[in-house]
């Protein structure tokens, strides 16, 4: 286990406290993920001392990865019972390969156990560090403006408040409070290996960009939210386009072919998020929008997604689920 320094860090106290003050209503339940790495101790540390009381709990997801994987569940209980805070521990199958397929199965496992929290809020521990890498992982990928957004600070998952309370804070920050309360927490030796991407690029990458650009984490993060307000004006295009082309759950094809491509993809991608469906890869959808406007009366474009698919019919867009 990792122990810790002498440091004091009184602001991060008071910035969480604000945030959740202006966040969080009198009567909300909070769940903290507790993976036992420093983040996630420090958050729940935090928390715990703003009087919450027995409206605060935790959960850890016990992947079973890693031949440590009981101790560190052991030492999420102990952690929790000192604090005097009720931990779920919800174990998962992760089946993803190697390496970076491999990282990709384990976060959608551990997402899909948050989704059965029975809390208000769920709260995580990805700080600015987090959030100038997945920034960076994100543009390598090709992502559009919602991905260049990075990570939200709040978003609904699973029909609760998902919120990231830390992405503005520094690693070293978080550290820093670590030390001067004297917190101990566990060390992922997966952290270390350079065959997941974002292990990679936080060992191997982001280390190169600071030497030459001492502020890049920052510049990184202030970037993310540019690009989180553009998204969200993005959104509220999408939304007023849905509005004149909506016939109940259904568009207009009518309406739909009065938007250039560019916001038609625009409310595409917009509906498929509200309806929690994966949205496709930009050549698909180029491709479905490319048929959609030019196609004859005769035919029905269709686009096979893999939560459903997207079928044109009688001058009618349907978003058709594969449940």
């Amino acid at each position: 286990m990792a122990a810790s320094r002498n440091r004091t860090s009184p602001d991060l106290t008071t910035r969480l406290a604000a945030f959740v003050g202006d966040r969080l209503a009198a009567h909300e339940t909070v769940c903290v993920g507790l993976s036992g790495g420093c983040d996630s101790v420090v958050l729940l540390h935090l928390l715990s001392r703003l009087g919450l009381g027995e409206r605060l709990s935790a959960v850890h997801v016990h992947h079973g990865l890693s031949p440590n994987a009981d101790a560190w569940a052991g030492f999420c209980q102990r952690y929790c019972n000192e604090l005097g805070v009720p931990l779920l521990v919800r174990r998962v199958s992760v089946l993803g390969g190697s390496g970076s397929g491999l990282e990709a199965a384990a976060r959608q496992a551990r997402y899909s156990a948050f989704a059965e929290v029975a809390a208000d809020c769920l709260f995580l521990a990805q700080h600015g560090g987090d959030q100038a890498e997945t920034l960076l992982l994100n543009l390598l990928r090709g992502c559009g403006v919602t991905g260049a957004a990075a990570m939200p600070i709040e978003r609904l998952h699973g029909g609760r408040r998902l919120l990231r309370p830390l992405l503005g804070e520094s690693r070293a920050d978080i550290e820093a409070y670590a030390h001067c309360h004297g917190l101990r927490w566990v060390e992922d030796e997966s952290n270390d290996n350079p065959a997941f991407t974002r292990n990679y690029l936080r060992h191997q990458v982001m280390p190169v960009i600071g030497k030459r650009f001492p502020a890049a984490e920052f510049a990184l993060r202030r970037a993310a939210a540019n690009f989180g307000e553009a998204a969200e004006l993005l959104d509220e295009l999408a939304a007023a386009d849905w509005a004149v082309v909506a016939d109940g759950e259904t568009a207009r094809l009518a309406g739909l072919r009065t938007l250039n491509p560019a916001r038609l993809k625009n409310l595409l991608r917009y509906r498929l998020r509200v309806l929690g469906w994966q949205v496709p890869v930009a050549d698909r959808l180029d491709e479905f929008v490319r048929q959609l406007i030019g196609a004859a009366p005769d035919r029905h474009p269709e686009l096979i997604l893999e939560d459903g698919r997207m079928r044109s019919a009688r001058g009618r867009l349907h978003w058709l689920s594969a449940q």
